[in-house]
């Protein structure tokens, strides 16, 4: 099964969510007028999507109609479709790995897969003819160096970890050192993810940057956060409170195959400016794949 094909039975939920409600509302009025514009208003905040960018959306499909002189419902959900994507498509998805090495830092609460999309990002990398380094400064959460040791041995790459409990800055430290040494060219950075003691959390992520900065000035550096699907809005506000603190340069989204909220991809994406850099549909280490936003939207409407 090719990824699109994955995808679109992963976002199956998603597609029921979104697409038979949409369909619903055009089954009920048979002219695009303001009425209709309400409705599907309503299904977009009811899809997840988010009130502030449902009206967004469908404040510019008001205009796009206007101006184009829309009326029949397949160009009504193909200019839909557009706006949605323009939303979407506010950077290159592609990953910014210039130099060699380049450094990805990883972020996010526990449980939301954060140990699983290393792995996979790791193999999507050595696929491409990278030579990849792993650091486990996770080092707080019981087995979590364990887990990615697994992982980095299932996608062919090197990992530098340290026992339980050891200082995470100290990991990286030798991490970096490691990747120098191995010429290696990508190093990914697992970090710890306990928001509710968030201070602790910030400045654990605050001293692996200044190591980061110190010992790889010149490196290309992406920042991605993991965020699950299934929490829908509440993924939304976990962006905003690692903004506050890390310059977040793209997400990775995962366990879209098990939720019907895969809409909130489009309020993470408008309400943060952030694009998603990786989405994940299944348990296999090749079901996380570079996100396409016209690949997507294809799956869900």
């Amino acid at each position: 099964m090719g990824f699109f094909d994955k995808l679109k039975q992963g976002l199956g939920k998603t597609k029921s969510s979104i697409d038979e409600k949409i369909n619903n509302v055009f089954s009920v009025f048979r002219k695009v007028d303001e009425d209709l514009l309400e409705e599907l208003e309503e299904v977009l905040v009811m899809s997840d999507i988010g009130m502030e960018t449902s009206v967004k959306i469908i404040d510019s499909l008001r205009q796009k109609i206007k101006k184009e002189k829309i009326e029949d419902e397949d160009a009504v959900k193909k200019a839909l479709k557009e706006i949605m994507r323009d939303i979407l498509d506010i950077a290159e998805p592609k990953l910014n790995l210039d130099t060699t090495p380049s450094i990805i830092l990883v972020v996010g609460v526990n449980g939301v897969g954060k140990t699983t999309s290393i792995g996979k990002i790791a193999n999507n990398l050595v696929k491409q003819g990278k030579k990849v380094v792993v650091a486990a400064a996770d080092t707080f959460r019981a087995a979590a160096v364990e887990q990615l040791d697994i992982w980095a041995q299932r996608s062919g790459s090197i990992i530098v970890k340290k026992e339980e409990g050891s200082d995470p800055a100290s990991v990286v430290f030798d991490a970096i050192h490691k990747t120098n040494e191995l010429g290696a060219d990508v190093l990914i950075v697992d970090t710890a993810g306990r928001l509710h003691n968030k201070k602790y959390l910030m400045d654990e992520l605050f001293k692996i940057k200044k190591v980061i900065e110190k010992e790889m000035p010149e490196a290309s550096k992406e920042v991605l956060l993991v965020l699950d699907a299934e929490t829908g809005q509440n993924a939304i506000s976990q962006v905003k409170a690692f903004k506050e603190t890390t310059d977040i340069t793209g997400i990775v989204l995962t366990k879209l195959d098990g939720t019907a909220k895969g809409g909130v991809v489009l309020g993470i994406v408008s309400e943060n400016q952030i694009p998603v850099k990786f989405i994940g549909v299944g348990e296999q280490i090749d079901d996380m794949q570079t996100f396409n936003s016209t690949e997507f939207l294809d799956a869900i409407i």
